[in-house]
């Protein structure tokens, strides 16, 4: 059997439901995280933790899943099935990075391998999949393109659908000497793919076919933003007109208004993510939104801190506070499913942190609470 097809019978079939749930713990609504890692030390791939929301506490941290370097995680939209970014520059004796595909076996809180596929570019960094679960998409970093894929009814993923190189350079002759597409963000409404592309200083913007995976360059094709700023993540507001635009190599957000009918962006703000008397070394990560759209919290590597941020009707930021975030360098941060808690993770401080979250206010206060993992990259609940 093709490696790319290992395990497939063994992934197809049905997934129960948690186990926690026939034994008295509905009570406290505990979910499952996965945490994708960088493997090396003694870090071997995905890691599954239980969390309880009432109280803010994780408990385990086995080994879910073996994996290589899987640094960003996706569900689909039933959660019945991950699938993983592996950041490596060889895949099956080609130039290439991967895409990894498990089924939650949500009684052991495990994943069971389905298949593997080449990215079809290096450093695979960011994976995700549309609103129906038919399609997924990945981010190359090294190579500076992104791929998309047809997904199976057993989760299983099909090779490369449709592939894109970029070309060219950006500002910063060290940092910008190439492309490097960072981040895949399909559209609220499930009609375009939006890739963030650090060194271009631009987000490419695709028509989607959910039904194919097939991605089409829209008319004008992309975004540019500030040259030498490096797009880096995108979350989009609920009410699916706003987009944050979080830029690694100019530590700011850029709010943007999206044109659902016309695939186009055009800025309304943009603003820091580090206070003007600070000069030390800086790099804008992530984002996230709460539900109701009123509140988003960013981190910032390097400065360690998590902001937190009102949000006006037009979708404009203005800064509430910021606080430290619980380690250092922080990867990627994530709201619990009852947006109770903010949690971290903190990549050379080795932890995952939690940050208690005030629903009212945005207000976000350290817990002290603190658990270890090596490199910890993505933080995901099932």
């Amino acid at each position: 059997m093709n490696r790319r097809r290992f395990l497939a019978a063994s992934a197809t079939a049905a997934v129960a439901a948690p186990s926690w749930l026939a034994h008295g713990e509905r009570k406290t609504n505990r979910r499952w995280l996965l945490v994708g890692t960088q493997t090396h030390k003694d870090s071997k791939g995905i890691y599954s933790y239980d969390w309880n929301p009432a109280t803010g506490e994780l408990q385990g941290g086995d080994l879910a899943a073996a994996s290589d370097n899987p640094t960003f995680l996706a569900l689909d939209p039933a959660a019945g099935y991950l699938y993983a970014a592996n950041e490596l520059e060889q895949f099956e004796g080609q130039k290439s990075g991967a895409v990894s595909a498990f089924a939650l076996d949500h009684p052991a809180r495990k994943l069971r391998p389905i298949n593997q596929v080449p990215a079809l570019g290096t450093a695979t960094c960011n994976v995700s999949v549309d609103a129906v679960g038919r399609a997924a998409f990945c981010a190359n970093y090294g190579s500076g393109s992104a791929s998309s894929f047809y997904l199976n009814p057993d989760g299983q993923i099909s090779d490369a659908v449709s592939h894109f190189q970029y070309t060219g350079h950006g500002a910063d002759p060290e940092r910008q000497a190439g492309p490097h597409a960072h981040r895949v963000t399909v559209s609220p409404d499930n009609r375009w793919l939006l890739v963030n592309d650090l060194g271009l200083d631009c987000i490419h913007i695709y028509h989607l076919d959910p039904t194919s995976a097939r991605l089409t360059p829209n008319q004008p094709p992309a975004w540019h933003g500030a040259p030498g700023s490096g797009p880096r993540a995108l979350r989009f507001h609920p009410n699916g007109h706003i987009a944050y635009c979080v830029c690694e190599m100019g530590s700011v957000v850029n709010v943007l208004h999206w044109d659902t009918q016309k695939g186009t962006l055009r800025e309304l703000q943009t603003i820091s993510l580090v206070p003007d008397d600070y000069h030390g070394p800086t790099a804008g990560c992530d984002i996230v939104v709460t539900r109701d759209g009123r509140f988003a919290y960013a981190i910032n590597r390097f400065y360690d801190f998590a902001e937190s941020f009102s949000i006006a009707k037009d979708g404009r930021l203005t800064l509430l506070a910021r606080i430290p975030c619980g380690g250092k360098t922080p990867r990627h941060l994530a709201l619990d499913p009852t947006e109770s808690f903010l949690l971290v993770a903190n990549q050379d401080s080795d932890n995952i942190s939690v940050l208690a979250r005030e629903a009212k206010t945005g207000k976000l206060t350290e817990t002290g609470r603190s658990y270890p993992r090596v490199k910890p990259q993505c933080l995901v609940f099932a």
